[in-house]
């Protein structure tokens, strides 16, 4: 326990002192607020000039709360996908890209130890990432007085957008064994924007089926894809959470058997 004790530790501290640890809090923060200015464009369309995309953006907006924490849930099931993706590939490719992994493994530390303390910081930092947007969605929103705002409503939405926020920074699994079979940071990036369009895809054009496809199973928890939308099942969750723990033993197998060498 006092090995995993001080290798989360390690890890802490590699996160807190990288400029990645701040960009992130930054651009999380930064979404939340330009929401909130989106809003106000809404309201006012002199705001927008002459620019027609800022004005087709900003009509994708509704002055009221459960508009907002829906799209707050979308921001998290892409942005937050390329997020999550993009910090799983940096706390597991690091070393590698580093070439620092050798000295990393002679550390009297058991593997499987290195890695979950790399996935509970992960999950550490996703979800401080998720609560960041979520907290300052609000503050933002009450800032701009956003209509019908309700404790009770935004409980609700809370719940499940930290559920669906949970679901997917859990799919990031298969991304950091992707980051350490690949040794490096670009692989993982470019498997979790892979996820996405194929999600997106398999939602235009066969949405029957995208409740057994995992990478789309937490926007159809979270209700965002619509009334339309299938519904998941029992079937649906195994799958979400067998892709899961597949990508976790397959990260475990790959840092413990691999050649590191």
């Amino acid at each position: 326990m006092k090995g995993l004790y001080a290798s989360v530790w390690a890890e802490t501290l590699k996160m807190r002192k990288s400029k990645m640890f701040i960009l992130t809090l930054i651009v999380f923060s930064g979404i939340a607020i330009t929401m909130g200015l989106m809003i106000l464009v809404t309201r006012n369309p002199e705001l927008a000039g002459n620019s027609a995309m800022v004005s087709a953006k900003a009509s994708m907006f509704k002055d009221d709360w459960s508009s907002y924490f829906g799209l707050l849930t979308m921001i998290v099931l892409t942005l937050g996908t390329i997020g999550f993706g993009t910090i799983a590939g940096w706390i597991f490719g690091r070393e590698y890209s580093d070439r620092v992994v050798q000295d990393l493994l002679a550390l009297p530390v058991h593997r499987f130890t290195i890695v979950l303390s790399k996935f509970i910081t992960f999950i550490a930092w996703s979800m401080l990432l998720s609560l960041i947007l979520f907290i300052v969605g609000v503050i933002t929103g009450l800032a701009v007085n956003i209509a019908h705002w309700s404790v009770g409503i935004a409980y609700h939405y809370f719940i499940i957008f930290m559920v669906t926020s949970f679901f997917t920074m859990l799919l990031c699994t298969p991304t950091a064994l992707v980051a350490s079979y690949a040794r490096g940071y670009i692989a993982p990036i470019a498997f979790t924007i892979g996820t996405l369009i194929v999600t997106q895809i398999m939602f235009v054009g066969i949405p029957n089926i995208t409740a057994y496809f995992p990478w789309a199973i937490p926007a159809l928890y979270s209700g965002v894809s619509g009334a339309g939308g299938a519904t998941p099942d029992l079937v649906s969750y195994i799958i979400l959470f067998s892709t899961i723990l597949l990508g976790f033993i397959g990260t475990v197998a790959w840092w413990r058997f691999a050649d590191q060498t």
